[in-house]
This record gives C-alpha cells, structure tokens and sequence, in this order.
C-alpha cells in the first residue's frame, strides 16, 4: 500500500473481503447514521457540493452540482442507478474496490438516495463482475437485517431499496443512457439529450447515474466534512483521493488510492516501480483506454482533472496503463481501435463506419504499406469523427489517435 491517507483502501486487503462486521469497526454506516439522524436530504447534497466531489467515472462532472440539477421534491417514481459496467480497457478500480469492501458501496448508494429521495436504487454491474455481483447481493441482504436498508430507514420515514443487476455485456453499457436503456431490458443504444436522465431517465422518470466510485466516497464526506475531503488533495482545485489502476510495462500493477493532484512521474517511478526491466519509459494512457498518450515530458504533470486537461489529456477512470521504450504505439493504437469499433452499438455513422475505416488505415501503417495519402485519410477521419458521433464512445476513441 502507499503511504498516502487510505479512505476507501483502509479496510483493503487483498484476496479478502470485509463485509458488515468488519465494515463497522472502521466505521462503517456512521455516515449514513449522522445523514439520517442530524442532516436534511437537501443539506446532505450541499456538502457533497462543497466537497467538489467530481465523478469518478470519467468525465468527471461535479457530483454535487449533477444532484442539485434532479428533482428530489418531484412527487412519484424517481431512481438513484450506480453505473459497475467498468469495461474499458486498462480500468478495473470499481471491481477491486467491490471485492474488497462492497458495503463502501451500498452506504454510499442509501445516503444518495437519501439526498435525492428516491426509493428504488439500482446497480448495474458488468457480466464478468459474477463475484462483485454476489459480496453486492450479500452486503444488501446484510444491510437491511442492520436496519439500513429497506422500509422506515432509522425512523426516517424513508424508504429504499436496491436492486442489483447483472448486465448482458458491451463497453456501450458504460454511457449512462445506453446503460438505462440495456436496465430496461431494450438494446442498449444512447439516447438524444436532452432531456437529461435526470428529466427522464430509467422508465421515463426522474434518474442520476453515478459512477461506484464517486458514490462510496459520500459516507466519507459526511463523517469527515468538505473542508477535510478538500485538504485530501495535493492540488487547490482538487478534492479527495482517486484510486488508480496501473498496468503495462511497470514493476507493480496493481490498483493504489492515491491523492489527487500526485504527478504522472510519481506514480510511474515511486508507486509503480518504474519501467519493468529497467527499460525507459515511452509513453502511457492516463486514464484508460480513451485517453490522448502522455510521454515523459509530462512527469511533472499532476494527475488532477484541470492539470491533465492542461497537458493535452484526461484523468479518465485514472487506468494509468504504461508502455516500454520497445512498444510500437502504431500497433497500440491499432489494438485500441479494433477494440472501439468492435464495441460500438452501430447507431451512428461516425462511429459505426468511421471507426473500421480508422483501423485499416493504421492497418496499413502498421504492415508498412502505407503513404502519406493514407496520412492524410488519417487526419481527415479524426475531424470526421471528433465531435460529430451520437455519444462519447467515438470521441473517446479519437483520444489515442490524436
């Protein structure tokens, strides 16, 4: 483990799981009391707005500000959905942190369904996930023999129930909308926004998705406060920890929390271990597999979502995935690329051809056939393709080619 304060690693062990009675000797469910017994659902999503909370899914759009956009006072139907699809390459965080501590996740989802008011909360895991799905299933049916879970929650008057659900497959599941529509049991394709999911969402009501991540940091800044979840951070503008998950050419690769704001030379020398066999560092994904390479220029950078931005990249899921000075990145990018195309639902032109074209094209560099009219081919597909497609998958895929 790091050196660095562990707030969602701190009862991480790994090949073991904790669940409730270990879970509350490090305080588990403290949280969800102080939020049931001493906070409104209102002041609840204020601090988390304070907090700066930024979603730990990808995109990285403020928690606090994305709940204070969904009707909590709205009578009728209104669903909290936790997003587990996780099936980007090089990102695994969400898997290792439901192994390890599944009811980090389930307070977590009640205090946010507590803040928004919605009864009914879902989560949507990804098929390969089989033993997240079964600690998850394990850790509810725990949670409501402790009274957390389920009617009259510490005679709140609220009521909430989670449901976990096991997805059929496909990165596509990831978008938030696609993800509705594949609960819903219909293809899962994105769907024009707006209206938001928080307009109309799963089942045409009133639905916020957060990521796994994002939501087993709430019970944290409940107990701990915003001023101190801030303080987590090695960068002004950032706000708590992040687990990253290393892979590729390093000596260690595994999954670390980390503070946000550590710099990219940081994580690849100290926490890594560097380059594996003493090879020189070429070049890495900062944050899965659809993010713009950053090279060793870039060790000074922190991992922070304006700083990375700043660089040219994103903090992503934070799936630093690191390549040797050996590596082809033309036959990586390919690989990536095959990858993107294979997974996208077909729903847009950008995408569904553009994608395959992209591939043959770096088909050709890679055999050695190519020219610089190919070159040019190359270019002209990343305009195509950037900004035009339905949703972010195609977008996302750009990142590598660029």
């Amino acid at each position: 483990m790091s050196a660095y304060p562990q707030v969602l690693f701190k009862n991480y062990v790994p090949g073991e799981t904790v669940f409730i009675d270990g879970y509350r000797k490090t305080g588990g469910y403290e949280g969800l009391q102080k939020a049931f017994r001493e906070m409104t659902p209102t002041e609840v999503t204020d601090l988390v707005k304070k907090s700066n909370l930024r979603g730990r899914g990808g995109a990285g759009f403020p928690t606090g500000m994305k709940w204070s956009f969904f009707p909590s006072d709205k009578p009728g139907p209104k669903y909290l959905v936790c997003n587990c699809d996780e099936m980007e390459p090089g990102t695994y965080k969400d898997g290792v942190l439901l192994r390890s501590d599944p009811h980090q996740l389930i307070e977590g989802v009640i205090i946010a369904a507590y803040a928004l008011q919605t009864p009914e909360a879902y989560i949507f895991i990804r098929y390969a996930y089989e033993d997240c799905a079964v600690n998850l299933e394990r850790a509810v049916a725990e949670a409501q023999q402790a009274g957390f879970l389920g009617k009259n929650i510490l005679g709140s008057g609220f009521d909430c129930a989670i449901h976990v659900h096991r997805s059929a497959g496909r990165y596509i599941c990831g978008e938030e909308t696609a993800l509705l529509s594949g609960l819903e049991g219909r293809r899962p394709n994105p769907r024009l926004k707006p209206p938001f999911p928080a307009v109309r969402g799963l089942f045409d009501k009133p639905t916020t998705v957060n990521n796994v991540e994002t939501l087993a940091n709430i019970q944290h800044i409940v107990t701990g406060g915003d001023d101190w979840f801030k303080s987590l951070a090695l960068t002004p503008e950032g706000a708590g920890t992040k687990l990253f998950g290393l892979s590729g050419h390093l000596e260690r690769t595994e999954c670390f929390e980390l503070p946000l704001g550590i710099t990219l030379g940081e994580v690849v020398n100290d926490i890594g271990g560097g380059v594996r066999g003493g090879k020189k560092f070429k070049a890495c994904l900062p944050g899965g597999a659809s993010t713009p390479y950053l090279t060793a220029e870039h060790f000074a950078v922190p991992l922070d979502f304006e700083a990375i931005g700043k660089a040219g990249s994103r903090l992503g899921t934070a799936g630093v995935t690191v390549f040797d000075e050996e590596t082809c990145m033309v036959a990586v990018t390919l690989n990536l690329i095959r990858f993107f195309a294979r997974e996208s639902c077909g729903w847009c032109t950008p995408c569904r051809d553009g994608l395959p074209y992209v591939a043959w094209l770096l088909e050709q560099f890679e055999a050695g056939t190519a020219t610089m009219e190919h070159f040019e081919l190359l270019k002209k597909q990343f305009r195509n393709i950037s900004g035009r497609s339905f949703c972010a998958l195609a977008e996302g895929a750009m990142g590598p080619i660029e």
